[in-house]
């Protein structure tokens, strides 16, 4: 199929940008060598962070993440990044594939609505590859969680959430989304398979008590650290334009922070609206952040009139969110929006209401226009002000009119809605 064709195309360019400059060139650069050098202190023994959680982390992940590339670090650098680069492509794949599949359309998409949505994220994916970054394969470990919760299987999922959470933690954001949906066994998996892939998996390999002390370590460097410089590690990002996290731009309309700060170089530029003290900044975030909880919990559908489409965009809200929820949300989080602007795309295409159809691609203009803005043509000022977190909330804004106006219930009629609805039934069991 020509799209077929063109996705191997992509990926064997995407592939060659990793492995070119490495096998040819001076060396990959942004992410990789940190990968490669977090394997080797896990093969040679050497702490992952310094003694003092004050200090600098060079790798600011949890420990699992360091033990798992160990393996591929073993053989060199080039097969390290080889098979992050190839991981990257399966990621790719799957997340297309279950984005589509879990539309609630009931429709088999186009080979044009397969194009259209890749080539709208085509640049985030760029950057998974370019820079070495997971957010790819978290979102294919979320995606493929929900399928099997669709597909009546919890606790495949709650293990697919834990290793997301395990590796970057804000998936763990999904955990409140569980309990409010009484989806107990899938909560019941996500702790236990935490608990393994935090505690047991990486003890053969780092000793039980010496995972346990860098556990302890890297929480307190990067969860239990928070001031008005910044927190988690990247001072210097945190407030910065490169982060367009709800609480990021929050200080930075309420806070004079400077938004160059990631470059000394620059001069210092603030944004703020009204003039308020950290601590004020952030019971704002926390205003914020409430009111977009409780209006998530308010559009959700009770289970009576959940629909294979309704759940669709609610777990689309639910990537929205989590995205821009993230203390840290770079441009290559958005990647997120992968889903989301499927079930869109499709609502676009295949809803029988012209009306409906007609703002789906209304949304979808306003959100490509919005992310375009973060091209190098124009100023950083734009993003400092959050076009992507803008962007992010046009697309949720589509998704719950969608919710709050569903098309007729037979429009929504699938094998997945099926499933769906048993697995509902079973949640209430």
């Amino acid at each position: 199929m020509p799209v077929d064709i063109l996705f191997f195309f992509c990926c064997l360019l995407l592939v060659g940008d990793v492995l070119v400059p490495e096998i040819f060139g001076s060396g990959k650069t942004k992410d990789y060598p940190l990968w490669f050098w977090a394997g080797q202190q896990v093969l040679q023994g050497n702490a992952l962070y310094p003694s003092d959680p004050n200090s600098y982390f060079d790798f600011i992940y949890p420990p699992l993440p360091a033990v798992l590339l160990a393996i591929p670090a073993w053989f060199g650098k080039v097969a390290l990044y080889a098979c992050l680069a190839l991981l990257n492509v399966v990621a790719w794949w799957v997340t297309a594939q279950l984005s589509h599949a879990m539309t609630g359309s009931g429709r088999v998409p186009g080979q044009w609505l397969y194009f259209f949505s890749g080539l709208v994220t085509i640049g985030f994916v760029f950057d998974m590859f370019d820079l070495g970054q997971p957010n790819l394969v978290l979102m294919a470990l979320m995606m493929y969680g929900f399928w099997s919760m669709q597909q009546q299987r919890p606790w495949m999922a709650g293990s697919m959430f834990a290793l997301a959470t395990a590796i970057k933690v804000f998936p763990v954001a999904v955990f409140p989304y569980l309990v409010w949906r009484k989806q107990w066994t899938a909560l019941a998996s996500m702790a236990v398979f935490l608990v393994v892939f935090l505690f047991v998996v990486p003890a053969p390999v780092r000793g039980f008590q010496h995972n346990i002390a860098e556990l302890k370590t890297w929480y307190q460097g990067m969860v239990g650290a928070s001031s008005e410089k910044g927190f988690g590690q990247r001072d210097e990002q945190n407030w910065s334009w490169v982060n367009q996290s709800i609480i990021a731009v929050t200080h930075r309309l309420t806070r004079p922070v400077n938004y160059n700060q990631d470059d000394p170089a620059k001069p210092v530029r603030t944004m703020n609206v009204v003039d308020l003290s950290f601590k004020q900044a952030n019971l704002v975030v926390l205003a914020v952040s409430l009111l977009l909880g409780l209006g998530f919990l308010a559009v959700m559908p009770p289970a009576a009139r959940r629909t294979a489409a309704s759940d669709a965009e609610e777990i689309g809200i639910l990537f929205c969110l989590m995205t821009v929820a993230s203390p840290l949300a770079r441009q290559y989080y958005f990647m997120w929006l992968f889903y989301p602007v499927t079930i869109l795309m499709h609502r676009a295409v295949y809803d029988p209401r012209r009306g409906a159809r007609a703002l789906s691609w209304l949304v979808l203009a306003l959100a490509g226009l919005l992310m375009c803005l973060s091209f190098p043509t124009f100023p950083k000022d734009l993003q400092a002000y959050g076009n992507n977190l803008l962007a992010t909330f046009v697309i949720a804004a589509g998704l719950v009119w969608h919710i709050l106006n569903p098309a007729k219930p037979d429009t929504s009629s699938s094998d997945v809605g099926a499933a769906v609805k048993a697995s509902v039934a079973n949640s209430q069991a």
